[in-house]
């Protein structure tokens, strides 16, 4: 009941970081031409800053090492075969756009920007969840551009080793790794860590705040109205963690590690959803009505899954 209690108050607190965006586009105050800018902001500066704090902020000893590694490899594995799987499932669909965004938008979410400050949440006596959701991301990304962007475009040159590597996500891990391994935490000067920590901590408002004029943009009928919509949302926010946990439930791991998975995997639809579909011309209202379907309903389904924690 506790963890039901932690997981609904802090997507709550996520979603009405919604509002002020919200209000300010209905206000003519901000419109959806401003993101493009907030939205690098978001994915060159805050979004890396995060990766780096969550490293820094944990002392390093050679268990949190080995589980981050293990971590690392499990959560590419389980998104890949959930979307190996659904891929299965719909392979002879996959000629049409919409099931192909079913397909990255029932693995893909919002893992950092949303998962993060409520794993911590969660589990606030394991320090080493924080370092969970950013290698989570990390892995996610790899999958994001290659088989995100070859789902959309269904164009083969996205499957590449230099696709997978060259983002800024990968960029942010090859400084905070060694950071972490030289024990950054004791050396650092504090007023750097400081910085860093603070534009870390402002992603998931800026997150929310651009769904928040996305949602103000949008038009309501559609976005409650789409049953395809819902079929991803049920596929992302239910199947995916449930699917995620139940690979990992009688293995011997500790449990933060499961709950990590489990946390992260339930999730709503990634953001950057959108920002690949606009790059590509595929779907975009589809993918934002994913996106901000599951932001909602993830009120719902995210304080149901913490009971198995």
């Amino acid at each position: 009941m506790i963890s039901f209690k932690i997981a609904f108050i802090n997507v709550l607190i996520a979603l009405l970081y919604m509002l002020p965006g919200y209000i300010l586009c209905k206000a003519k105050k901000a419109t959806a031409n401003h993101l493009s800018t907030v939205s690098a902001i978001l994915i060159y500066a805050c979004s890396p800053c995060m990766i780096v704090s969550s490293f820094i902020s944990l002392e390093f000893n050679k268990t949190n090492l080995i589980y981050m590694g293990l971590f690392f490899v499990v959560s590419f594995v389980v998104q890949l075969l959930f979307l190996l799987l659904v891929y299965f499932i719909f392979r002879k669909k996959f000629n049409i756009s919409k099931y192909r965004m079913l397909t990255i938008g029932s693995v893909l979410g919002n893992c950092g920007f949303f998962g993060l400050p409520l794993i911590k949440a969660l589990m606030p006596e394991n320090p080493e969840v924080a370092c969970y959701s950013s290698i989570y991301v990390i892995t996610m990304n790899l999958l994001v551009f290659t088989a995100g962007i070859y789902c959309l475009t269904q164009d083969k040159k996205y499957i590449s080793v230099k696709a997978a590597l060259v983002n800024p996500t990968s960029f942010s891990f090859l400084i905070a790794f060694p950071l972490y391994l030289t024990c950054a935490s004791n050396w650092m000067p504090t007023v750097l860590k400081d910085s860093i920590n603070l534009l870390g901590k402002m992603t998931t408002p800026m997150c929310m705040f651009i769904l928040g004029i996305r949602l103000a943009t949008m038009d309501f009928k559609k976005l409650f109205t789409n049953s395809f919509v819902y079929f991803a949302c049920v596929g992302k926010l239910i199947v995916f963690p449930l699917f995620a946990y139940a690979l990992l439930f009688f293995i011997p791991l500790p449990q933060s590690f499961k709950a990590s998975m489990l946390i992260l995997a339930a999730t709503p639809c990634a953001s950057i959803i959108l920002n690949l579909a606009e790059i590509h011309g595929k779907e975009t209202e589809m993918s934002a009505n994913c996106i901000l379907l599951s932001t909602l309903l993830c009120i719902l389904t995210i304080p149901l899954l913490a009971f198995l924690i």
